[in-house]
């Protein structure tokens, strides 16, 4: 019997929020913004962003809170709802700006990530394979092992077997050189390796692509960057984190006073809970 995965899915509670219930269709259209591994862990997801707003609405309405819709800078406006709700959190959700030593203690504790990019000078020879076909992986990394073994012999051999046994074409033109590549430019594996070798290293690195004998050139190990250049993105994202915590703490407390129906609905599974 054929069905589609809906009809296969429980049917879901009607959800409400102090009486007021939100549509079956308004989660449906929600959903497509709560991707999630399971139809019924995005449609879970959908309810509580709803309930969410719901929420927000209707202590906005009982505060008697309006505010005029803003626009963008691509013209495009906010509903009166959202102008509402935008301005309650306004109001009733106060947070401090991070000052300087703040700033400074999370500089301290997180210097790895505020430094400028590893750079690799790299060149290559691909032995492309499949990476489901066990032998011809074998048979892969058997003529990378001779290509290594013949450029280490004589590395002005590279640029040649590049030219002539690479399946990267568009490298293999060019002596298989690749030019500078930084963090996030390749695959992880490709990436993995690097970060193992030494400049003028010649050395073998297994990709799901197949097999590379990879030349590490020149390395520029990326430089720590100073406080005062990055101590307004860090305030940014301070004050970022304390709002989201003080936003979900203030959903939690309507919730805690709310009756939420056909939902579970507690702190740790809000959607504003990063």
């Amino acid at each position: 019997m054929d069905c589609s995965l809906a009809d296969a899915l429980p049917k879901p509670k009607t959800v409400s929020v102090n009486g007021a219930v939100i549509p079956r269709e308004a989660i449906a259209r929600e959903v497509q913004s709560h991707p999630a591994e399971k139809p019924i862990l995005a449609w879970q997801a959908a309810a509580r962003a709803l309930v969410v707003r719901e929420l927000l609405l209707q202590e906005s309405s009982r505060l008697g809170i309006t505010a005029e819709p803003l626009r963008d800078e691509k013209g495009r406006s906010e509903t009166p709802e959202e102008a509402a709700m935008r301005a309650l959190i306004e109001r009733e959700v106060v947070t401090p700006e991070p000052d300087e030593v703040a700033c400074l203690r999370f500089y301290e504790q997180n210097r790895q990530r505020f430094r400028t990019a590893d750079l690799y000078e790299v060149a290559h020879i691909l032995i492309a394979t499949p990476r489901d076909d066990t032998a011809a992986r074998c048979a892969a990394r058997a003529a990378a092992e001779t290509v290594l073994s013949a450029v280490r012999a004589d590395p002005a051999l590279f640029e040649e077997l590049a030219r002539g046994r690479s399946d990267c074409r568009t490298s293999a033109e060019n002596g298989g050189r690749l030019g500078q590549i930084a963090r996030g430019q390749t695959v992880e594996e490709f990436e993995a390796a690097l970060a193992r070798m030494r400049e003028g290293e010649v050395s073998i690195a297994e990709t799901r692509f197949g097999f590379h004998i990879v030349r590490l050139d020149r390395l520029a190990v990326g430089q720590a960057m100073p406080f005062e250049l990055v101590r307004d993105r860090i305030a940014d994202y301070l004050a970022a984190s304390v709002q989201r915590r003080a936003l979900a703490q203030y959903v939690s407390l309507l919730a805690g006073r709310a009756e939420i129906t056909g939902i579970a609905f507690a702190p740790s599974t809000s959607p504003l809970v990063q």
